[in-house]
């Protein structure tokens, strides 16, 4: 990466709906005209007539005439423009002052706009005054706008064809702006490249004749190899979202202008497998499965985002292999299920579901017999983790005796009970609660020989993976009265869309709650979930950060400051540390931050340098062997 030398380009950068985000000539009709009972109807003849004219569709010169003839301003009016204009200017050229500044001698503003509001705009980022090339206002001895400089060649068609030959550089040309007018430069043989600058707006007819496109100043600068703000320009990052997630998820990346994809459905292997390739970031819920044929197509992914808790729909080890980090929602939707577990608990054990469908049928049966308070009651937890904990408070604050059986020691809330095994857990339980993860030794951990075990008349419920429980096994210890209720909100298989219809032995049965595994699935989690998996997925991105990975090594790194970051992912073998620092001594790198954190496949280096290293650098570290990935951040 360089910044420009005495035998670099010349910039040429347009102003209006480039440098800034709107149209200076609109917005100060817009101002002028406050409070004017044909306000909006000037101002959008005035839009109207900037459209065609930026387009290519009507004389330049005659559409400005035309908009200067609607508008009625005055100096006041420009000073307030000028406020206004300061706080929009692009993003992408605000992030970029530095590079504007110190390249300031081969940076030019062209505009068809106006000086009066465009120096004082530009000269903040660095721009010299004397490069910015416009036209004036005439004013009357009141300070009213009464025309333009008719002599300026900028007022008239082809006026920045003119202009530029009348400036007589030497040497390569680019022009950068979303204008027709800006294609122009390169059309006339002027300007050595045209890129169609489409941060703030996107104009069909001139996207069609460029040869470059520029979603932002950074993707200019990117594809130039020249210094800028970003490693990388975000326009260039593919995201794709899957399976409906919260609009929170798709505002988070589109606000830091990543290029998102919305998929409302999952999507099958073979789809996948297509629609992969060239993402880095894909999100998913539980439909879509992420498997070594899926990883073997994704050419470009870095990171992927479980808008849910499990995460056993993803090859977790595959994905850490290739470099790629994977994280969840652990926390998110985790009242959103222990609510749904207690609202199904109540209702079955009050026989609520058989009663109501009744009614419905139009039989009034009031009677108690086969209903029960929850009080008292014994509720069995098998798992232990962020629900099960959660739901042990609210069972017992309800007046039930909770136990619990994890694989792993968990530490008692309250006063619940943890027993040695799943056997003593499942005879003692007047009502059964399944929170297990989705590991595959995990699958028919509840058959016919666990509901022999159970009481009679025991209160089934799985809100946690489908192929935890045999569904046969469970339909028959329903039909036979062992299983008085049961809700299940997962199964071993489920349908992919709404459109395809649901297939299962519990269908009809009594007493049953089935539900189309919408244990998260409320407004708050999913609101949640959009905004934590994001965040952790940007951290990623953008800082490096893997805390909160599921199958990469955690690491919590503090922002960047003056440096730049060299993230290095690796096998996990002997001297790879030690080779890097060799390089950088080599080098002569300056280290300002390092950090190192390991697991039992891959090894995780972040590296930060002061600023000055060369290219061949670069391509030695990412020589070393065993290096599975490696990127760098500024």
């Amino acid at each position: 990466m360089s910044t420009l030398t005495l035998n670099s380009p010349y910039i040429i950068i347009d102003f209006d709906s480039t440098f800034t985000k709107v149209e200076g000539l609109d917005e100060l009709a817009a101002i002028a005209l406050k409070g004017h009972p044909e306000q909006d109807v000037v101002v959008q003849k005035i839009a109207d007539l900037t459209n065609k004219g930026m387009n290519g569709e009507m004389s330049f010169a005659e559409g400005l005439r035309e908009r200067i003839g609607l508008l009625k301003a005055n100096r006041s009016h420009i000073e307030e423009l000028i406020l206004f204009l300061r706080t929009k200017v692009s993003d992408s050229f605000q992030r970029n002052k530095q590079f504007l500044t110190e390249n300031a001698d081969q940076i030019f503003i062209v505009s068809s706009g106006f000086k009066e509001f465009i120096i004082p705009v530009v000269t903040e980022l660095g721009i010299h005054a004397s490069h910015v090339y416009a036209n004036e206002f005439r004013f009357d001895e009141e300070g009213n706008i009464i025309g333009i400089d008719e002599e300026s060649v900028l007022s008239m068609d082809g006026g920045k064809i003119k202009l530029l030959s009348s400036l007589n550089l030497e040497g390569e040309i680019f022009a950068i702006g979303d204008g027709y007018t800006d294609y122009e430069l390169k059309l006339s043989g002027l300007a050595d490249r045209f890129y169609a600058f489409t941060e703030n707006v996107e104009r069909p007819r001139v996207m069609a004749v460029a040869e470059h496109v520029a979603t932002s100043f950074d993707d200019f600068l990117y594809d130039n190899k020249l210094s800028r703000s970003q490693s990388y320009p975000k326009s260039r990052i593919k995201v794709l979202l899957l399976e409906n997630v919260h609009p929170a998820a798709l505002r988070a990346f589109e606000e830091q202008g990543f290029n998102v994809e919305f998929v409302k459905g999952a999507l099958d292997e073979d789809e996948l497998c297509e629609r992969i390739k060239d993402v880095s970031i894909i999100g998913i819920r539980s439909k879509t499965n992420i498997t070594k044929r899926v990883l073997d197509n994704a050419n470009r992914l870095m990171a992927i985002g479980a808008f849910c808790i499990g995460t056993n729909q993803i090859d977790l080890e595959e994905a850490a292999q290739r470099g790629i980090a994977v994280f969840n929602a652990p926390y998110s939707n985790t009242r959103s299920v222990v609510e749904l577990a207690v609202g199904e608990m109540i209702l079955l054990i009050r026989n609520t579901v058989t009663k109501s469908n009744q009614m419905h049928a139009g039989v009034w049966d009031k009677s108690a017999v086969g209903s029960f308070e929850v009080r008292g009651k014994k509720i069995g937890m098998v798992g232990y983790g962020s629900i099960g904990t959660q739901l042990s408070v609210v069972a017992e604050s309800l007046g039930m005796q909770v136990y619990f059986y994890d694989e792993v020691e968990k530490l008692s809330l309250g006063n619940a009970r943890k027993v040695n095994t799943l056997d003593e857990l499942l005879a003692v339980s007047d009502v059964i609660s399944l929170h297990v993860d989705g590991r595959k030794e995990n699958a028919n951990m509840i058959g016919k020989r666990e509901f022999d075990l159970m009481k009679d008349g025991v209160i089934f419920l799985n809100l946690s993976r489908g192929h935890v429980v045999d569904i046969a096994a469970l339909a028959d210890a329903v039909k036979s009265g062992k299983v008085a209720g049961a809700g299940v909100d997962v199964f071993p298989y489920e349908p992919k869309t709404n459109a395809e219809s649901f297939v299962s032995e519990l269908r009809g049965l009594p007493n049953v709650i089935l539900t189309p595994h919408i244990g998260g699935s409320t407004e708050e989690a999913q609101e949640n979930i959009g905004h934590f998996v994001p965040g952790k997925l940007l951290e990623f991105m953008n800082n490096g950060s893997s805390y909160g990975s599921v199958n990469f090594p955690e690491v919590q790194l503090p922002k960047l400051k003056d440096s730049h970051r060299l993230l290095h992912i690796h096998a996990n073998v002997p001297g790879v540390l030690a080779k890097l620092n060799h390089i950088f001594a080599k080098n002569n790198i300056n280290i300002t931050g390092q950090y190192l954190k390991t697991n039992e496949h891959i090894g995780y280096v972040i590296v930060d340098i002061d600023k000055n290293y060369t290219e061949e650098f670069i391509q030695e570290v990412k020589d070393v062997e065993g290096t599975i990935r490696f990127r760098m951040l500024y």
